[in-house]
């Protein structure tokens, strides 16, 4: 999928949100809340659609192998390893919380 290929779905979805709109708001008579609305859901929907269309590009390219190999590393914040004062804990020294206050 080309690169700017995605970006027809806003104008269609709001093209389309624009009519579904217009049509509820003349079949209710309240024509300036449903075609506001219209447009609101078309927009959404068609920013919905850019995006799956971008996964499906991105996932056509991995799949034949133009990935360029980024990977995001994801870090636990350090709490999956143990230091070396975490073998040593008591009671007496309050704990491993380090709050200290530990009693005789």
């Amino acid at each position: 999928m080309k690169k700017g290929a995605n970006v027809v779905f806003l104008p269609v979805g709001m093209g389309l949100g624009m009519a579904l709109g217009a049509a509820l708001g003349a079949a209710t008579g309240d024509l300036a809340l449903w075609l506001a609305l219209g447009v609101a859901i078309g927009s959404g929907l068609g920013v919905a659609l850019m995006g799956l269309a971008g996964v499906a590009g991105q996932a056509k390219e991995k799949e034949k192998g133009k990935d360029g190999g980024d990977t995001v590393h994801v870090s636990d914040g350090g709490a999956s390893s143990a230091s070396a004062s975490d073998a040593n804990c008591s009671a007496d020294a309050g704990g491993c919380d380090g709050g200290g206050g530990g009693g005789d």
